[in-house]
């Protein structure tokens, strides 16, 4: 039996027992001898950008995959929703001390327009049934690549949708009638009002996005993930673009260096936010914490970021956050993150499903 003591998020209870993995607000008979666990809890962080199992060199080892995921726990994302893996990754399910994973299947993309060997590459006659395909792979989510940068195009190379407008529409409309929701890659401003016409669940970084269309965005209850830490990267990658494709250059510099108004504007639109690291072949694992930093830094009130990290990130992806009798995935911090997010850095304990995983080492 654990006892939480201090405050509990989000109701703010100054008490909670964790008794047979589930939450409790009642006082349970024995609670005198339960290990009490002090500071402010929460439920568990929630990554909703995460490719555990994928590295620099594609899909890595069960060994490494592990390794992964329990960086990712130990920094009190108790739920990672995998946004696509070249592999099947189901094995990792039930693995001791590794978070809850919401499967995605693959991404699905054109070919030579994405990341080589991540995807699924087809062509878009055949979108609407394998959409479907990668439904019946996964937890409710599939990943489609909305936009990327089309080389053909030489010197005028740019971001350009990937998918004519009536065949996205066509292949959403076939993975909510399979029961999957639909998260869509997307860097430019073209691909947001295919998305909107389709009926998109998610957008993912959502960089191009205009203050009109983050208005409607809003309006439909679409979900927004602003991955900043993944964003920060793009003046790397118009450097590297350089001479070769200067029109493509020039738009991701121009992101790169609005990236902080564009975020606190998704805010400022009353957005849906989800967190998301974006871990994976580029980024590191266990990178959250420095993710919700950024997001703050950008101008999202930490508030929100909390909430969209935590208890209504959990909610929007149909999981339970601490309420009475649900199962108990918490993580506890020696101060509020709201006020101070640096303590996201340093979790006092990382609970999973009722079990104790990660506990603070006291100073010596």
């Amino acid at each position: 039996m654990i006892h939480l003591s201090g405050t509990i998020l989000p109701g703010e209870a100054s008490e909670a027992w964790i008794v047979d993995g589930v939450i409790t607000y009642t006082k349970p008979a024995g609670a005198s001898a339960a290990t009490t666990i002090a500071g402010v809890a929460m439920p568990g962080l929630v990554d909703v950008h995460c490719h555990i199992g994928l590295g620099a060199d594609l899909v890595v080892s069960r060994e490494d995959a592990l390794g992964q995921a329990r960086d990712v726990l130990a920094t009190g994302v108790t739920l990672v929703r995998d946004l696509g893996v070249p592999a099947d990754m189901r094995w990792i399910d039930g693995e001791p001390a590794t978070p809850t994973i919401i499967h995605c299947g693959t991404h699905i993309a054109r070919p030579k327009r994405y990341l080589r060997g991540v995807s699924r590459d087809i062509e878009p006659a055949e979108l609407p049934s394998v959409i479907v395909e990668e439904a019946q792979r996964g937890d409710g989510w599939v990943k489609l690549v909305g936009d990327w940068i089309d080389r053909s195009r030489g010197a005028d190379s740019d971001l350009e949708p990937l998918w004519p407008r009536d065949v996205l529409v066509d292949a959403i409309q076939a993975a909510h009638e399979a029961g999957a929701r639909v998260a869509v890659h997307t860097f430019g401003t073209d691909t947001i009002d295919d998305l909107l016409e389709a009926g998109v669940d998610d957008i993912e970084h959502g960089t191009g996005m205009t203050r009109d269309q983050m208005s409607e965005v809003a309006a439909r209850g679409i979900l927004v993930t602003p991955t900043a830490n993944q964003v920060s990267t793009f003046a790397d990658i118009a450097r590297q673009a350089g001479q070769k494709y200067p029109v493509y250059a020039e738009r991701m510099m121009r992101m790169f260096e609005n990236r902080y108004e564009h975020m606190a504007a998704m805010a400022d639109a009353g957005i849906a936010l989800l967190m998301g690291s974006d871990s994976g072949s580029t980024l590191a694992y266990g990178t959250l914490p420095s993710e919700l930093q950024a997001c703050v830094s950008a101008g999202i009130p930490a508030p929100t970021v909390l909430a969209a990290a935590s208890w209504e990130g959990r909610s929007r992806l149909g999981y339970s956050s601490l309420e009475e009798g649900t199962v108990a995935d918490v993580v506890v911090y020696e101060s509020d993150p709201r006020t101070d997010m640096s303590v996201l850095d340093r979790p006092v304990a990382v609970i999973r499903a009722g079990t104790l995983v990660s506990e603070a080492t006291p100073e010596v």
